[in-house]
């Protein structure tokens, strides 16, 4: 069998008194696409970013290609290229226009010659729908659902082999959530492997290999979708999509 991308075991996170993720394991085959449900407050968020470190876990191990990222010998950088990171704030920079912002990660950290991290960074927005007249649009003339599918691109643009995704669309007008989706749902179906923090349950429901329900701070329940969402065993789980669907 072969080796899990990622697997994460008993997953701690706390900030002083306050315990966020209370023992999480979780197991990441190669072109699964997972999401992550649960209210606001059950620690999804802390865990996306505890697996790329940008969160340090308190307590428990992350493997990745089977070796433990907190070994000393780990490169950290080749990891978090590795398993990228798109946020709900986008985080582009502002200064610098669309395209250069799909390349300066390319040839700072990858060290990619320019015409190659050029050609990459033309691709990558193409497939996501941000063609050439957008190239050398500035992040503050762009919609909030362009900014966010340039920041898919950038993290395309490094080759990962997964993706977090974290509430990509919640600081997105509700006409704009829908480009991404769709972008989103066009690599889900392209073999990448993506971890998804989302609210969009529809969305879940139709790209997920296993959708993970989470409350305060562990998983309450796991499984395909049409498990999770019609007919869900835990009653935790009853009730938030009772709550979120209002069924």
């Amino acid at each position: 069998m072969t080796k899990p991308i990622l697997d994460i075991k008993q997953l701690e996170k706390s900030y002083g008194q306050n315990q966020v993720l209370k023992g999480i394991s979780l197991t990441v085959q190669a072109g699964e696409v997972i999401s992550i449900i649960g209210s606001s407050g059950s620690g999804k968020s802390t865990f996306l970013r505890s697996i790329n470190l940008l969160e340090e876990p308190t307590a428990g191990d992350i493997l990745f290609h089977g070796k433990n990222i907190a070994d000393t010998d780990f490169d950290l950088h080749t990891y978090r290229e590795k398993v990228g990171m798109v946020f709900q704030s986008f985080n582009l920079f502002d200064n610098l226009n669309v395209l250069e912002n799909a390349i300066v990660a390319q040839t700072t950290v990858l060290k990619r010659d320019r015409a190659e991290a050029e050609a990459i960074a033309k691709a990558n927005l193409e497939k996501v729908g941000m063609g050439e007249q957008y190239w050398l649009a500035k992040p503050k003339q762009l919609s909030g659902g362009q900014k966010q599918r340039v920041a898919i691109a950038r993290a395309l643009s490094v080759d990962p082999e997964a993706i977090l995704f974290d509430e990509p669309t919640s600081a997105l007008d509700p006409e704009m959530v829908g480009e991404v989706l769709k972008t989103m749902k066009d690599l889900a179906h392209s073999g990448l492997t993506m971890i998804i923090v989302t609210h969009e349950m529809a969305f879940a429901k139709e790209v997920s290999d296993r959708v993970i329900f989470m409350d305060k701070g562990v998983i309450a329940e796991e499984g395909t979708p049409q498990q999770i969402f019609e007919n869900p065993q835990e009653e935790r789980t009853k009730e938030f999509l009772q709550r979120f669907l209002g069924s």
